[in-house]
């Protein structure tokens, strides 16, 4: 018998438990012993004053009183015993066992785990044995199970496929590796993953699952990218680089160090023979457009066209604006094409693209219908990307014979989410901002503060300034007690009444609503505009140097970065005040660290390690990938690792041909990565 038998042939497994494993998609004795523990119970014994507070922990002591036991209710009851641990006196506090009280003597050694309050020295009971711990683990799996199969039977199973499988399990990572990383060999692994000796043991075989883990997803990622450039090919878009550099030079303004790396790694790009997919990353402000600008400039210089699609035509109208002033003086021939351009216009501007007259066509999910066809696309430009599904970004690229992609983002991604994410894309970060931009001042402040932060409001307004009021709700709910839109614009057109314009934005509105309103804003006729988060991209009001944020604790940190980003875009200074009363400790550190850094980079790396990978985005996504032993946050250094790795391998002859590599290559093949075309 081997790994590849059924799990039936364990003993134990009638029909019933063989359904219930079939449910948890474990149907061999591999599928079995490749399910790993999700956490281990720690039963090691240690001194309570290294341990911090709410941790689990396992301590042996002397029972130093009569336990008492107090009944709460129906079946429900506490029992209380002091009991001597090394040097400390401990309460140790049982719920709902009353029958310990008959066991627990005065003098008796008792070995307790559970969770220890530090500050009350307390104990909360969750397993026990009456005297010292002479036998068991000091590391128990535990596993994620379902039906009647429960932690003691899934345990004895795994003890019988481990044994039947050894000598059995091809090991698909190549010696060298193992070598390089001092890694242990599969059966190493297994046993110690499954059935740990010690600390050291468990770290050693988790250090190899999450490396293999990793150097089998970043494969996938870069076969994929070989893949994409060897049988695409791509736009070879041959710049002048002289009419580039002239380009820079008419700027007003100098580039920073990061925006001319940048602009070098897109410059290369644009060269190759291969397609560019690009992703570029910026925080707000840091001067993602003008390098959008000259990347479609170096498109124009080889005759070739360019497109810009933004997510809403106020950012696209923005971008247009932005690009006819930079271009003045050169002859570039810049179109805007929304939804809003209708008629004669609108079949004009058709004519011209695909004659060839317009070199930059700049608009919103209006450049992707199919009336609209370019004579030569050799660049396509999509701003904050993720707010377009994947088939529209394709289907602007499919009008161009390959073109290069740039996709530009101002939610700074931390580093391990956009290798895992987006692993199969070349990744470009601005990680500096332009000269002489002041700082935004961020406060947080309590709810009966509020009085206080319409005057400072008020100040801000009566100099000639507007302001944002955001909201996390648009009307009331009897679920959650947070301030809604529609209440506080109702509040504040009544405080300022004759005084200052309030204006409503919510995305209940229809678009040419919401286009309205924000042109009223734009335009200085509405002075505080109250809003959902709708205004988190693409708004441009130098004028706007108040934000006030209610209900803070309800967005994420990246999240209260963007709307941040609304403000402080002109050479006043700005201001955004978070309205919060936090109840966790999280939601607490999430306040403390907005008004600590203004840093988007600093703040998405916080925000990954309080949320964690599935939730960074606001939502699941299908683009970052669940791991059964690496975890982004922690792992961030193998991942790099790995990613190397897999570079190196998917380039090299021997990958493909090699003996030592020939799992890793069934692998590969398995997960269909080599046949997809493109993951997106």
């Amino acid at each position: 018998m081997g790994s590849k038998d059924p799990v039936s042939v364990l003993k134990g497994v009638g029909k019933q438990a063989a359904e219930t494993l079939q449910e948890m998609k474990i149907e061999t004795i591999h599928d079995l012993i490749m399910t790993f523990p999700y956490r281990h119970e720690d039963f090691q014994l240690k001194d309570l004053a290294d341990t911090p507070h709410n941790e689990r922990v396992t301590v042996e002591g002397r029972v130093e009183s009569e336990p008492s036991v107090l009944f709460l209710g129906k079946n429900k009851s506490r029992t209380t015993v002091q009991v001597m641990v090394g040097r400390h006196l401990i309460k140790a506090i049982f719920f709902n066992q009353p029958y310990v009280k008959a066991k627990l003597r005065i003098s008796e050694v008792v070995t307790l785990t559970g969770k220890w309050d530090r500050g009350r020295q307390v104990i909360t009971v969750s397993n026990h044995t009456i005297g010292p711990r002479t036998d068991g683990a000091d590391f128990e799996p535990v596993y994620s199970l379902k039906g009647s199969i429960f932690q003691k039977t899934f345990r004895k199973l795994m003890r019988q496929a481990l044994d039947l499988a050894k000598g059995d399990i091809e090991d698909c990572l190549p010696e060298r590796f193992r070598t390089k990383y001092h890694l242990p060999s599969i059966e190493d692994a297994l046993e110690w993953v499954h059935f740990p000796t010690d600390g050291e043991a468990l770290k050693q075989a988790r250090r190899r699952f999450v490396y293999e883990e990793l150097l089998m997803f970043q494969l996938k990622m870069q076969a994929l990218r070989k893949k994409t450039r060897e049988e695409e090919g791509g736009s070879f878009i041959d710049y002048d680089l002289g009419r580039l550099k002239q380009f820079i030079e008419t700027l007003p303004f100098d580039l920073t160090d990061a925006q001319k790396r940048v602009v070098n790694e897109i410059c290369r790009d644009l060269k190759e023979p291969f397609r560019m997919n690009r992703l570029l990353q910026g925080d707000v402000g840091s001067g993602k457009t003008v390098v959008a600008a000259i990347s479609l400039y170096g498109a124009v210089t080889a005759g070739q066209q360019g497109a810009l699609m933004a997510p809403t035509e106020i950012l696209a109208e923005q971008h247009a604006n932005t690009l006819a002033q930079w271009f003045q003086p050169f002859a570039v021939n810049i179109a805007l094409l929304t939804g809003s351009v209708k008629g004669k216009k609108r079949q004009l501007i058709q004519e011209q693209l695909a004659a060839g007259e317009i070199d930059i066509l700049i608009g919103t999910h209006a450049l992707i219908q199919p009336d609209v066809r370019f004579k030569k696309l050799g660049l396509v430009i999509t701003d904050e990307q993720h707010r377009f599904g994947v088939d529209q970004r394709r289907v602007l690229k499919d009008k161009g014979y390959n073109p290069d992609v740039l996709f530009m983002t101002a939610t700074p991604i931390p580093r391990t989410l956009a290798i895992s994410a987006f692993g199969e894309m070349d990744v470009s970060v601005i990680d500096e901002m332009p000269v002489g931009r002041k700082e935004i001042q961020t406060f947080w402040m309590k709810k009966d503060m509020f009085g206080k932060i319409v005057s400072r409001m008020e100040k801000e307004l009566a100099a000639g300034r507007q302001a944002y009021v955001i909201c996390p709700l648009i009307e009331e709910s009897d679920k959650l007690d947070y301030q809604n839109a529609v209440d506080l614009f109702q509040q504040l057109s009544t405080y300022f009444h004759g005084k200052h314009t309030v204006g409503l934005m919510h995305g209940r509105l229809s678009s040419d609503e919401k286009e309205e309103t924000m042109r009223s804003f734009t335009e200085g006729e509405i002075e505080v505009l109250v809003s959902t988060t709708v205004v988190e991209v693409g708004v441009n009001v130098p004028n706007a140097t108040f934000m006030l944020i209610y209900d803070a604790e309800r967005f994420g940190l990246s999240q209260l970065h963007q709307l941040r980003g609304r403000v402080g875009r002109g050479s006043d200074q700005s201001y955004c005040v978070l309205l919060a009363d936090p109840k966790t400790e999280i939601g607490k550190e999430r306040m403390a660290s907005m008004t600590e850094t203004n840093d988007g980079f600093v703040l998405a790396e916080k925000d990954l390690q309080l949320r964690g990978p599935g939730d960074f985005f606001g939502r699941k996504q299908s683009g970052v990938p669940e791991f059964k032993m690496a975890d982004l946050v922690h792992d961030y250094r193998a991942l790099e690792t790995a990613r190397r790795d897999a570079e190196a391998l998917v380039n090299s002859d021997e990958f493909w041909t090699g003996d030592e590599t020939r799992c890793l290559r069934e692998h590969l093949e398995e997960s269909g990565a080599l046949a997809a075309g493109r993951l997106d």
